[in-house]
């Protein structure tokens, strides 16, 4: 009987349903490998990041060089390693900046109606331009940092989610029932309408969190983010476009870095969605 209880226990468990997709649990262990091997670059790069070596420039992958060395003989994989911690540290970033703001400006506008206008033709107005546009536009006025391009994606990326689902929960009777108790409206937001509308905004986090990182390689790539001087998937990408034909392992690793990051998180996003949502997990 207890063994029953606890497994059938287990089973309900969140994470417990989230491991049981093959899916969801490979692209989980994925990620954290990307995420753990970035962290610990400097105990697993073999050389440092900006180390030159002419003698070994384009030299393709082997003992010396695993992933191949790039025009100017710096390794790689070493500069791979580099690279996901500062797309990983953008992406993170801007995951916290543009929800915090999603947070404050979409519970702004779904509980209090005067600001409701303002607020929602203020989001229409940065959804009318494509994101990519609007996050250089926002990189060029501020200039090519690390921080600025962090408050540029992070203000493309704001969740529009959270208005729309607080307009449905403002709605509800326990968040009438509290009004008319007399609770506070900071009390309310925070307990009643914040808790309730978390579930979206996990999903919706692990999508931005993909964005961003796509946008800031893109942003590199064109030459108008984070300083060449500080490795990136994107610079990477740009710098070895000339020496595709010759070493095309330049191009190919931070590409396949870029894809498999993206790929993990839209998994566990979808796997996020259907397991915190009733109605997807039911059928399931």
């Amino acid at each position: 009987m207890t063994l029953t209880v606890s497994t059938a226990a287990r089973r309900d468990n969140f994470f417990w349903q989230l491991l049981n997709r093959p899916a969801c649990a490979a692209a989980l262990v994925l990620l954290l490998l990307i995420m753990a091997t970035s962290l610990a670059a400097p105990w697993l790069a073999p050389y440092p990041p900006a180390k030159l070596s002419i003698m070994s420039r384009l030299s393709a992958p082997g003992l010396s060089h695993f992933f191949g060395s790039d025009e100017l003989g710096r390794d790689v994989f070493t500069r791979m390693l580099y690279a996901g911690q500062t797309s990983v540290m953008v992406g993170a970033a801007v995951v916290v900046f543009a929800t915090l703001a999603g947070i404050v400006l979409g519970l702004a506008a779904g509980y209090f109606r005067r600001l409701d206008t303002p607020v929602s033709r203020l989001i229409d107005a940065m959804m009318s331009f494509p994101d990519i546009l609007l996050a250089i536009a926002l990189v060029a006025a501020l200039g090519p940092t690390a921080v600025n391009v962090i408050i540029a994606l992070g203000t493309v990326y704001m969740a529009r989610v959270v208005r729309a689902s607080t307009l449905v929960v403002r709605e509800l009777p326990y968040v009438e029932a509290a009004k008319a108790l007399g609770v506070p409206t900071p009390m309310i937001l925070l307990r009643h309408i914040l808790r309730n509308i978390a579930s979206p905004l996990l999903v919706q986090a692990t999508f931005i969190f993909a964005n961003a990182i796509l946008a800031e390689a893109g942003l590199s790539f064109l030459g108008v983010g984070i300083s060449p001087d500080i490795p990136t998937w994107g610079t990477m990408i740009s710098q070895g476009r000339q020496y595709m034909d010759d070493a095309p392992w330049i191009m190919l690793f931070p590409g396949l870095a870029i894809l498999l990051t993206v790929i993990s998180l839209q998994l566990l996003g979808d796997a996020l969605r259907d397991c915190l949502d009733p109605r997807l997990s039911k059928g399931a």
